[in-house]
């Protein structure tokens, strides 16, 4: 059944147009009300939480509206992580948990989330049932069965004390410097707080939010920020998270960024050393092409999963696997939480460290990345690169010239209008040529086709 509304990750959108606006948000929350609460013996109970954009007032009360109308209790959590919002949800025995992000997008986007009683990504079956609620007249239930909203007070310190049951009981972070760069998003008030009260000395930047400065030239959509931040201080290290903290991205007291393959390396291997490696590890199309080759180095399988933590956390379960991730940062340890979480994968990086004795420097040397390119095309319309003859020749091309050392993935992008074109292989100013050459390609073959 083909989507109207939920997109890969949620329903997504520029604030004020479709799918982003009053009419239809207030829809979407009486819907889901009608649809998560079918069956509750009294009332139902659905969570809300938002990250720090001015939008989100506006669309927690048109979904505050929507769930009650359905006849939903609801509880808000106010800025809150994502992560931590799957957390709630679950040990809350909610029915639901609402998030009100756009994640890593600037702040005119936003978007909505859910997770299940489990804390979970919500089954196709289920949002497809939402959607086709949302084609029927919205009804409301009598005075005596309207739901009632509360405030979940006591949410940030019950999170914090989870993030904290992560980290391994015998160690602490004392003496270290740590800067967190909350990316002035939902995890601002929290991070600083997880860090510092396991002993680490924390330098907070990106914690001001004012409603529009989420994601600005900060967290982990920015790296060089914390970058600039870590050197300045002569930090041990650096941790940006972005929007809505469930991305990570370090960085070294040499300055030197750490993405989410280098960080699922660093987490693989500790627990391989350790035996608690339970099977392999699952990449997407876009992780580096080093990072196979070092796990296969290992001995520790690796998959690829489509792009996107959805597919990634799939593919997780159908291997019985726990650890799994992407590039900018998503990563999933799912023997600690059910779904992607920047500051509890930080502790698992600060875990291995404590545990070998290492720097962060030290524990990414061990991967070789491969120069990989990437640029964005942003398109006018929707452009199918796999019906363009001239596109698919082009690829072929490349191929063939990078042969066995590199890979060619074109994909578009889920939440943007955009087609990435990314070219890897192991001379990079090879891979810098090629990939110009296809993205004018992609580029010139779009116009055409428009």
């Amino acid at each position: 059944m083909k989507r109207r509304y939920f997109g890969t990750d949620g329903v997504r959108g520029k604030v004020g147009e479709e799918p982003i606006t009053p009419e239809t948000v207030l829809k979407l929350g009486w819907a889901a009300g009608r649809v998560l609460g079918k069956g509750a013996t009294d009332h139902a109970k659905i969570l809300i939480g938002k990250d720090t954009r001015v939008s989100g007032y506006l669309l927690e009360s048109l979904l505050e509206a929507g769930l009650s109308a359905a006849g939903v209790d609801i509880r808000l959590l106010g800025p809150m992580p994502t992560p931590a919002i799957a957390y709630l949800t679950r040990t809350a025995r909610a029915r639901a948990g609402i998030v009100i992000s756009a994640s890593h997008n600037p702040y005119d986007d936003n978007g909505i989330k859910f997770f299940s009683s489990e804390g979970t990504k919500l089954p196709d079956d289920v949002e497809l049932a939402i959607e086709d609620m949302m084609q029927q007249p919205l009804t409301t239930a009598g005075p005596d069965a309207l739901g009632k909203a509360k405030r979940y007070d006591d949410a940030g310190g019950r999170y914090i004390e989870f993030c904290k049951s992560t980290f391994p009981h015998r160690m602490n972070l004392e003496g270290l410097k740590i800067v967190v760069d909350c990316a002035n998003g939902a995890a601002y008030h929290l991070a600083p707080l997880v860090f510092s009260e396991l002993g680490a000395e924390v330098i907070a930047v990106a914690n001001e939010p004012d409603g529009f400065n989420i994601n600005r030239q900060c967290g982990a959509t920015f790296p060089i920020f914390l970058k600039k931040t870590v050197l300045a201080h002569k930090a041990d290290l650096g941790i940006a998270l972005d929007g809505d903290g469930d991305r990570l991205i370090m960085v070294d007291r040499q300055g030197e960024i750490v993405d989410g393959d280098h960080l699922l390396y660093i987490i693989a291997t500790d627990r391989k050393r350790a035996g608690r490696l339970r099977g392999g590890v699952v990449g997407t199309l876009m992780t580096n092409l080093g990072l196979e080759h070092a796990c296969g180095s290992l001995g520790i399988p690796f998959q690829r999963a489509a792009v996107g933590d959805r597919y990634v956390l799939n593919m997780l379960n159908e291997q019985g696997w726990e650890l799994g991730g992407e590039t900018s940062g998503h990563i999933i340890c799912l023997d600690r939480s059910t779904t992607g979480d920047g500051i509890i994968a930080g502790l698992q990086v600060l875990a291995a460290m404590r545990e070998s004795g290492k720097t962060l420097a030290e524990l990414r040397s061990g991967l070789d990345i491969y120069p990989q390119v990437m640029i964005n095309v942003r398109m006018s319309q929707r452009f199918d690169v796999k019906e363009s003859p001239r596109v698919q020749q082009a690829i072929k091309a490349v191929e063939g010239e990078l042969a066995d050392s590199g890979r060619v993935v074109l994909r578009a992008s889920g939440t943007e209008p955009v087609v990435r074109v990314m070219v890897e292989g192991r001379d990079v100013a090879q891979v810098e040529r090629l990939s110009r050459s296809l993205a004018e390609t992609v580029r010139r073959a779009a116009e055409e086709a428009a």
